[in-house]
C-alpha cells in the first residue's frame, strides 16, 4: 500500500506553536522542523498531496528530505495558568495575539528560542497540479484521521485514488504511481535543495530559438508561454540546450500530466482520451508539432512517451 500524506501548505499562514510559520512552495518543496507532529515520519519515496485548507493543489512524490538545525522562536500565551502554544498572530485586530486554548488575548507572549531539527522535501520533478480538483472538506474526509488538526496527516491513498478518478484523473495517480517505482524508498537524505538556477535564460534562449510559438499549437502571446523541461529538472539539476520547447501554459500542464505526448516515431501529437470531450485538445490528435523538433528533444521526447505511453 502507497505510504502518502496530506500536507498543509499556507505560507506563513501556517504557524504552529507560535512560531513564524514556513518558506512553502507548493509546487516544488514543503519546509517543516521537530515542533511538528510527524515531523520524523515522511521518507523518501512517500507520495503526498498539498493543500491550502480550502482545496487541492497538487500532488507529486518526495525525492529527497534535506535536514538540519536551526534556532526557533516559540511564543506561548502569557496567562501563566495557561501556558499554551496554541497562540496566532492576528494582522488587523489588537491586541495582537489570541490563545486559542484559554480565549486569552495579548500583545507580548512569552517567547523562549529553542533548537530544532529542520526539515525541507523536495518534490518539484513528478508534481502535478491539481488546484481545486477536491475541497478541502472532502480531503479532511481522506485522511486517516479525518478530525486530525495537524499539518503533516497521513492519507488514505486508496480512497484518495478513488476521488481523483471521480473527477476524472485517472492519469494523476498513475504517473506517480510510475515515479514511486524509480525512487528508494524510506528516510531522510542531507542534500543541497537544487534551485532553478539559469530558468531565466533557459526561456530566452528558447524565445530566441523558437519565437511566439507554442511548439504543438502554434502562435502565442509570450505572456501565456511556459519554458517546458522534457525532462525532470529536479532530477538532473541542469539545463540542457535540446532539453526544452515554449509550450502555451495549459499544453505545458497537460504534457507534464503525459495527458498529450509526442509519439518519437511518428512525430504526432497523441492526446489521451479523458480529453476527448475538449475540442481544442481532441483536435490536436495526430497532428504535427508547430514547429520541428530536433534531434536532441525527440531524444527527450522518447523519454517522456515511454513514462506516459508504455
Amino acid at each position: 500500500m502507497t505510504k502518502a500524506w496530506l500536507l498543509l501548505a499556507v505560507g506563513d499562514d501556517r504557524q504552529h506553536g507560535g512560531n513564524d510559520g514556513y518558506d512553502d512552495e507548493p509546487d516544488a518543496h514543503y519546509s517543516w522542523d521537530s515542533t511538528v507532529g510527524n515531523s520524523e515520519a515522511l521518507a523518501v519515496g512517500d507520495a503526498i498531496v498539498l493543500w491550502d485548507k480550502k482545496r487541492s493543489l497538487g500532488m507529486s512524490v518526495i525525492e529527497f528530505i534535506e535536514t538540519g538545525e536551526d534556532d526557533k522562536i516559540l511564543r506561548r500565551c502569557s496567562n501563566t495558568t495557561c501556558l499554551k502554544a496554541g497562540i496566532k498572530a492576528r494582522s488587523t485586530i489588537r491586541p495582537l495575539y489570541k490563545c486559542y486554548k484559554c480565549g486569552e488575548e495579548f500583545d507580548d507572549p512569552i517567547t523562549r528560542i529553542e533548537r530544532v531539527k529542520t526539515y525541507r522535501s523536495r518534490h518539484d520533478g513528478g508534481w502535478d497540479n491539481l488546484e481545486g480538483i477536491l475541497t478541502g472538506d472532502e480531503l479532511r474526509q481522506l485522511a486517516m484521521a479525518p478530525k486530525s488538526q495537524l499539518s503533516l496527516r497521513p492519507l488514505n491513498w486508496t480512497a484518495f485514488e478513488s476521488a481523483l478518478a471521480s473527477k476524472g484523473h485517472l492519469l494523476s495517480t498513475a504517473a506517480v504511481g510510475k515515479r514511486l517505482a524509480d525512487l528508494p524508498y524510506g528516510g531522510h537524505t542531507e542534500a543541497t535543495v537544487r534551485v532553478r538556477v539559469g530558468q531565466a535564460k533557459f526561456r530566452r534562449a528558447l524565445l530566441d530559438r523558437q519565437g511566439l510559438r507554442c511548439g504543438l499549437t502554434g502562435d502565442a502571446p509570450e505572456e501565456v508561454l511556459d519554458a517546458c523541461h522534457l525532462y525532470s529538472f529536479a532530477a538532473l539539476g541542469v539545463h540542457h540546450e535540446h532539453g526544452g520547447l515554449l509550450l502555451r501554459r495549459d499544453i505545458h500542464t497537460l504534457f507534464d500530466r503525459g495527458q498529450i505526448a509526442i509519439d518519437p516515431v511518428t512525430q504526432e501529437i497523441d492526446v489521451h482520451a479523458d480529453l476527448a470531450m475538449y475540442p481544442q485538445y481532441a483536435s490536436l490528435a495526430g497532428r504535427q508539432p508547430a514547429i520541428a523538433l530536433s534531434p536532441g528533444q525527440l531524444k527527450w521526447v522518447a523519454r517522456h512517451w515511454k513514462q506516459y505511453r508504455p
